[in-house]
């Protein structure tokens, strides 16, 4: 099983925001980010790529 790094990405640089992502749900325009082990986090960012062969998420911070 292959499962996904997040991060929020800019200016060249990546920052690993969560490892081990079995599900991102999006939830009252903000995004629920769930590992595998059940760690949950809420953020307030948009999608910005999913590369399926790099198991990554890139998103990107919304109104900061």
């Amino acid at each position: 099983m292959c499962l996904a790094k997040a991060y929020f990405g800019g200016k060249g640089e990546n920052e690993l925001l969560m490892e081990e992502i079995a599900l991102i749900k999006v939830e009252d325009g903000k995004l629920l980010v769930m590992t595998l082990f059940g760690e949950k986090k809420e953020i307030t960012a948009s999608i910005k790529e999913i590369d399926f062969r790099a198991s990554r998420v890139l998103l990107e911070r919304v109104g900061a």
